[in-house]
């Protein structure tokens, strides 16, 4: 039995798949079995996945067509073996010391689920931007304002905390991670983060603002499981918010009207919420405003964290 289940959804991945599995393969902990479950792909992703089957024992292949990501994550987390459960996107790419300090962290018991630094880029071994980790456990309160987790590529957790869970709700296309998150902890589960570079987070500018309309839309699911947990929403958490989707928007290089929109809708409903703590509130303010005007240099600095 494995200490690590990692678990991949595929759907026409073919240009991304094997850079994603062959940051699995270069962990400096070999002790992981990888659940690929293909959504039904119409290019050469399913061909690229036998080869890979057939080339590695830890390697599994499953089918699930068109049932999407979070039935993909469900269905591996229900055949996995190992004790803890770890998710990677087949676009992102892992440091290869993530299971070491993985196993290092989940040696305290008392930790259900961990988490790391994203690294958000667009060419290969060059960050446009960083999250940041908190330095306290996730809470509710937390997660109705801003997700420091960032990717699903970047959450790992305890296989029989997920199980209790109820996994990914499958009717939810946006924000699902979050919502997972909020119920997880809202539950009791302890979530923490690392400072370690964990994922490098592959950035896709397409479709934004459609994007962006899509998450507003989920959000609402994401307030009524906080809602049930007895945590109501606020105008300082919606600023928190709509300063993370101004931020998502300034790093995916669209420096128009979305991310001006979003911070003139975050400074609305608080401004101190929004502004504070300035490296990020104000900084995001002033790039909405002068992106545009900006040199490339300067933009990616003001997001290097």
């Amino acid at each position: 039995m494995p200490e690590f289940t990692i678990i991949m959804p595929c759907f026409n991945t073919a240009k991304t798949l094997n850079e994603s599995i062959g940051s699995l393969l270069s962990q400096s902990i070999r002790d992981w079995e990888l659940i690929c479950i293909d959504d039904g792909s119409s290019d050469e992703t399913p061909t690229l996945l036998k080869g890979w089957e057939a080339a590695d024992p830890r390697i599994k292949v499953l089918c699930n067509q068109g049932k999407g990501p979070s039935a993909a994550r469900n269905m591996g987390a229900h055949l996995a073996t190992g004790k803890i459960l770890c998710f990677c996107d087949a676009d992102d790419l892992w440091a290869p010391t993530k299971l070491e300090g993985l196993h290092r962290a989940f040696l305290n018991d008392a930790v259900d689920g961990i988490f790391g630094r994203v690294a958000f880029f667009r060419k290969r071994g060059k960050a446009d931007s960083h999250s940041n980790v908190p330095n306290a456990p996730l809470s509710v309160p937390l997660l109705m304002g801003e997700n420091p987790v960032c990717t699903t590529s970047n959450i790992s957790v305890r296989r029989k905390v997920f199980l209790q869970s109820g996994g990914f709700d499958t009717d939810m296309v946006h924000n699902e991670d979050l919502e997972w998150l909020i119920r997880l902890v809202g539950s009791g589960a302890t979530i923490t983060g690392l400072t370690e570079l964990h994922v490098w987070y592959r950035t896709n500018p397409q479709g934004l603002s459609s994007d962006l309309v899509a998450m507003s839309r989920s959000r609402q699911r994401v307030l009524a499981t906080a809602r049930s947990f007895g945590f109501l929403p606020d105008r300082r958490a919606e600023a928190i918010y709509l300063r993370y989707l101004a931020r998502r928007a300034l790093r995916l290089g669209h420096y128009g009207p979305s991310a001006l929109y979003l911070t003139i809708l975050g400074l609305w409903q608080s401004p101190s919420a929004f502004l504070f703590p300035l490296r990020r509130g104000l900084m995001t303010a002033l790039c909405a405003l002068c992106a545009p005007l900006l040199p490339k240099s300067i933009r990616r600095s003001l997001f290097s964290r």
